[in-house]
């Protein structure tokens, strides 16, 4: 079976690779949990990311926004400190900030996920990539969801970020169409 070649032969990209990225996501915590992930990202590799992943689960309450929209500054403090995460003061209070205007958007539209997916029309953007390095960074769809995002507070969510997090998110089908899920995945 022919894949993705950016998993390498690192097992945890691997197993994101084939059972995560690109599913389609229409639950709040998951979305938010990408939402972190792809946060922290910025400026770092993937895989740096996969490899603290569950430090992050157990540092973050397991993605539950409700609790991080709530954390103290001592809790923001013990969190810099934590080396099961990436350290980074701004992306941390950024998550707290994040957690919040979630809500609000859940407030405002019943859930995160009938608010996000309409960037992408309330379905998956199937592209059609033969090559890794014909995948872009952003896309108009991105530019629009971070602009929104930015506009209610959020923080961390510029264009290049917003684009991951739909990969992710199974907003928009970035699998090359020689990859085994592609296929799967084009429905």
């Amino acid at each position: 079976m022919e894949s993705c070649q950016w998993p390498n032969n690192d097992p945890l990209m691997i197993e994101y690779h084939d059972k995560e990225w690109g599913e389609p996501v229409h639950d709040d915590q998951k979305h938010f949990e990408y939402m972190v992930l792809d946060a922290f990202q910025a400026g770092l590799s993937w895989a740096i990311i996969m490899k603290k992943r569950e430090g992050f689960r157990i540092a973050f309450d397991q993605f539950d926004y409700r609790k991080i929209a709530n954390y103290d500054e001592e809790k923001v403090q013990e969190l810099i400190q934590n080396p099961g995460i990436i350290r980074n003061q701004q992306k941390i209070r950024a998550t707290l900030n994040n957690a919040q205007k979630f809500m609000e958007v859940q407030q405002e539209f019943g859930s995160f996920d009938k608010y996000i997916w309409q960037f992408t029309g309330y379905k998956t953007k199937q592209n059609q990539w033969t090559k890794l390095d014909l995948i872009p960074a952003t896309s108009p769809e991105s530019d629009a969801m971070s602009k929104d995002l930015k506009k209610r507070g959020f923080k961390f969510v510029g264009s290049t970020i917003c684009y991951a997090y739909m990969q992710a998110a199974g907003m928009i089908n970035d699998h090359l169409v020689t990859c085994w899920r592609y296929k799967e995945l084009n429905t």
